[in-house]
């Protein structure tokens, strides 16, 4: 166990109250009420400066391949709806939309995100041959696809570099789809980098929603946490995702209860909402009793205590990069361990495979190495996890759509 953990423990959960580890926490459930009469009994925060009532849980549509399923998230209570470009190659954002349509425009807010095809995923870099008014028809493409007047929030993911966040051209474009009436709020979401991606964000003004991976199990908490305290308090609403991939034992299953790690998530009062990749009415439910009470119990705490000092690395990777440098081959690693983490980790075949496939792996990784020569700060078997998780993509997609 690091360092970090180690101060995580001494100040999380040694204390008298589960509140204690995060400043700017709040204890027992927020008191800013939700505005629809569905949602009036869930807890909400405010998304920052977009002054939307953001209930504590969000749907991460990835999974929702059924019209019928998102209707039935709305009629329990989930208001924002979170999509991407990339999703069942547009088809998610379709679905959404389909399923939104015939319920008050005012009444729900979807966001996608929206990538650029010219960042060098290792670098997080824009290439020489990036295009504003390609990034501008992708966000089009959205537009079309939701069947709506108007996109409540596109975000700009995988973040991670101040040079691209801070690029002119993209700023410009943002700023354009606002100006157009296409995009009500613009923001960014940050796998990896988040700190500097953070910062780079709320330093243009333009940037109002930022969603970043947020859980126990990161290793550098303390810097995440100030950045995220500095960009809400310029305005930014904070999103967070990937909450329960701690969880995550090893691929059989997870180590501790999701409401265990969401709550700890939520515990940070500058979070506004977790995004959650809910497929199923129960996991809805469940999420939505949890949030009506934040307070930690004993058993929970010992579990994410007991989660820490897990022997088994577990599915969630830092992102952190550090492998990259190290790999002969040059394999994108980091995308990679997230294909590996949604396929064992989230059970989304479709949306690993479509990640193996941006990440370039080839056919047959590391079969020109005897030994892997990367050295994992997390600790990961990274050539066993390549190999497991590459077969994967000999998989003809539409077996995974049934």
């Amino acid at each position: 166990m690091n360092n970090d953990r180690r101060e995580f423990l001494k100040k999380g959960f040694l204390g008298v109250s589960a509140a204690a580890f995060i400043p700017g926490v709040i204890k027992g459930s927020p008191a800013t009420a939700a505005t629809s009469a569905s949602q009036a009994d869930l807890p909400a925060r405010v998304l920052g400066r977009t002054g939307i009532q953001a209930p504590l849980i969000s749907l991460g549509a990835s999974g929702a391949i059924t019209p019928s399923f998102i209707k039935g998230a709305y009629n329990a209570g989930i208001k924002l709806f979170f999509s991407a470009t990339y999703y069942g190659e547009g088809n998610n954002e379709i679905i959404i939309g389909e399923a939104l349509k015939d319920f008050p425009r005012d009444s729900f807010v979807v966001a996608t995100a929206a990538p650029c095809n010219e960042v060098d995923n290792r670098t997080g870099l824009l290439t020489d041959k990036f295009s504003a008014k390609a990034y501008l028809e992708k966000a089009e493409g959205s537009l079309r696809r939701f069947g709506l007047d108007q996109i409540d929030i596109i975000l700009f993911p995988y973040a991670s570099k101040r040079e691209t966040v801070c690029n002119e051209e993209i700023l410009r474009t943002m700023e354009q789809l606002k100006q157009q009436g296409k995009v009500r709020f613009t923001g960014i979401a940050s796998h990896g980098g988040t700190e500097e991606a953070l910062d780079a964000a709320a330093s243009t003004g333009i940037y109002d929603i930022a969603m970043i991976s947020y859980n126990f199990k990161l290793q550098n908490r303390e810097a995440l946490d100030a950045a995220i305290a500095k960009a809400s308090a310029s305005g930014m609403g904070i999103v967070a995702m990937k909450t329960t991939a701690g969880a995550f034992r090893n691929k059989s299953g997870p180590g501790i209860s999701s409401d265990a790690a969401l709550k700890w998530a939520l515990q940070n009062a500058n979070i506004s909402t977790i995004v959650s990749g809910m497929t199923t009415a129960e996991q809805i439910q469940k999420n939505l009793a949890m949030i009506k009470n934040l307070k930690m119990t004993e058993a929970e705490m010992a579990e994410l205590k007991n989660a820490l000092a897990f022997s088994e690395t577990g599915l969630f990777c830092q992102q952190c990069g550090q492998c990259l440098a190290q790999c002969p081959a040059s394999l994108d690693i980091p995308m990679i361990m997230r294909g590996y983490m949604y396929a064992y980790g989230y059970k989304n075949l479709l949306q690993a495979r479509n990640t193996l496939a941006a990440s370039g792996l080839p056919a047959a990784p590391c079969a020109d190495c005897k030994s892997c020569r990367v050295k994992c700060s997390s600790g990961f078997d990274v050539r066993g996890k390549i190999q497991d998780i590459a077969r994967l993509v000999k998989v003809p997609e539409d077996f995974l759509l049934t």
